[in-house]
């Protein structure tokens, strides 16, 4: 028979191998998040499309120090680590994005290790599970930013530091690893990266005596040797701009924290992190509360500490933005883990225990109504918006439905376990539907192209075929006298795949090519160029007259 073959038998035995290991289980968990899409992808304006196309500028262009002309204020890590799959796989939204997917991935099983120092095994997969279902998390793991990549970094160098004050006898190893992982850090984000350095100083500081890691020679010379390819750049760079190229480093984050952009004040991370991670802030905050109280972890420094002190350094830092804080979304998720494994017991317990007063169970059964009525308003807003609302919000409509009938799988399985005593509803599967109602929901919004799709309208504009056979076939020109300085030019500089010269007027032109130029809907169109396709204040035009008159 067919499942008798030797290969078959051989398949089936390697899947229940592979089972058996917890980074098989997590990469199964995680892969569809990052993969789902429907079928369609465009980049977010404004800073991956500004990723992806410096990257590109140096693909194209061969020069890896400054193809922009000018000193730049970031360090070009990432811009070389897409350019790198430009090369391997060609210039693509998709492609872009690769990179952040891969280290999204290999994050997972770094941090998943840390949390197994921090705290334990089991809370540890609990922990990274519920990682991969925050909001936020997700989005960066599929966006072409750095952040992500960062955090891995930060996160070997966290590793190494515990796996150091564990096994003294490979300290001078692993306080170079720690090192090279920060010196390389400055390369991927630039003086952002000493704000997690910062935040190791409580547990580098205070628990000295023990583990001496300031004291290590190999953890700085680990750092020098993770900067030379920074120090390497910007030797180049001083060549061509001299003493410019580092102050536009410094310029720059002294602009950043000067002052306040979108009026985003101190408090704006208090409310932003319970929004972007919903609910699992909230479960972390019973989290924290179980570990201070219970002394669970043996690093309460990194554990509490580290986060503490990112977020109140964030928090003072003028300039507030939501990816600014995903170095703290580890740590919500191992405090989070921590409360859900004390509400699953308690959960456990109450039916367990036939003499437990209801008292010890309210706390699961309240979470799992609240969870139900969530879900009865996502369903019912869905149904209305789908039957009254606008065309453009459908999409999210549907992403509430689903949302809707996944979170009633919590109330479902309390109802079952405690009306109807069907006791194998245990704690594993009642934390497992808060996990899979979270779960479908992202995976909804990824089919629905929620998380990858975020210019739709851009995207239709440039799949026309009158529009692609002409981006495909023919050097586009950009006529820079006013406008390219929004989102959505730097939309049309990536998708635009050849790109001709850049002048100031049309009259710089010849005859039958064509150009992109800012026009505005209210400027009287002069007559010498036909106009190809419109975007909301730019066209694509043809110059079809050599009589050019200007403005």
């Amino acid at each position: 028979m067919f499942f008798k073959s030797p290969l078959i038998i051989l398949i089936i035995q390697l899947i229940r191998l592979f089972w058996q290991l917890p980074y098989f289980k997590l990469l199964i968990w995680l892969l569809p998040l990052l993969l789902f899409t429907s079928g369609e992808t465009s980049l977010m304006a404004h800073d991956e499309t500004l990723y992806a196309l410096r990257a590109r500028q140096m693909f194209e262009t061969g020069d890896w120090v400054s193809p922009w002309g000018n000193p730049h204020h970031k360090t070009p890590g990432f811009y070389w680590l897409i350019a790198i799959f430009y090369q391997l796989f060609g210039v693509s939204d998709t492609t872009a994005r690769i990179p952040t997917m891969i280290a999204g991935i290999l994050s997972i099983f770094v941090i998943y290790k840390v949390g197994k120092i921090l705290l334990s095994q089991e809370l540890a997969f609990l922990g990274i599970m519920i990682l991969n279902v925050a909001f936020l998390w997700l989005q960066y793991c599929r966006l072409a930013t750095p952040d992500i990549p960062t955090i891995l970094l930060v996160f070997m160098g966290i590793f190494s530091l515990l796996k150091s004050d564990i096994d003294p006898r490979k300290r001078y190893f692993y306080g170079f690893i720690t090192g090279l992982s920060f010196g390389l850090g400055f390369l991927m984000r630039s003086l952002m990266i000493f704000l997690p350095m910062i935040a190791l100083l409580p547990y580098l500081i205070i628990d000295h005596r023990r583990h001496r890691h300031l004291t290590n020679p190999m953890l700085y010379l680990g750092f020098l040797v993770g900067l030379i390819p920074s120090l390497i750049w910007l030797y180049f760079s001083w060549l061509r701009y001299g003493s410019d190229s580092i102050g536009a480093l410094l310029g720059f984050v002294i602009e950043l924290g000067s002052h306040e952009q979108h009026k985003n004040g101190i408090f704006f991370y208090v409310w932003n992190l319970a929004l972007k991670s919903f609910p699992w802030l909230f479960f972390s905050l019973l989290g924290l509360v179980l570990v201070i109280r219970r002394s669970i972890s043996k690093y309460p420094l990194i554990l509490i500490g580290f986060p503490i002190v990112l977020f109140t350094e964030l928090s003072i830092f003028s300039t507030r933005f939501s990816h600014y804080s995903l170095g703290i979304y580890p740590f919500i998720a191992f405090l989070a883990a921590v409360g859900l494994d004390w509400l699953g017991k308690i959960y456990q317990k109450g039916f367990d225990d036939q003499y437990s007063s209801h008292k010890i169970v309210y706390l699961p059964r309240n979470i799992s109504y609240a969870w139900g009525i969530l879900g009865v308003i996502l369903i019912l807003a869905g149904t209305g918006i789908l039957i009254w609302g606008e065309v453009d919000i459908h999409k999210y409509a549907i992403l509430g439905i689903y949302s809707g009938f996944g979170s009633l799988i919590v109330p479902l399985i309390w109802i079952g376990n405690f009306h109807y005593h069907h006791k194998f509803l245990t704690s594993r599967y009642w934390l497992g539907g808060l996990l899979i109602s979270c779960w479908l929901s992202l995976a909804t919004a990824g089919n629905l192209g929620l998380l990858g799709d975020f210019n739709p309208n851009f995207r239709v504009f440039y799949q026309q075929e009158s529009i692609n056979k002409i981006l495909h076939n023919h050097p586009i020109n950009f006529v820079k006298g006013t406008g390219f300085n929004d989102k959505e030019s730097l939309l049309i500089y990536f998708y635009t795949p050849q790109h001709g010269k850049s002048v100031d007027s049309i009259s710089q032109l010849p005859i039958f090519s064509y150009a992109w130029i800012y026009q505005p809907s209210f400027v009287k169109l002069p007559i010498h160029y036909r106009i190809i396709g419109r975007f909301k204040d730019y066209q694509l035009i043809q110059v079809v007259s050599t009589n050019n008159s200007d403005k």
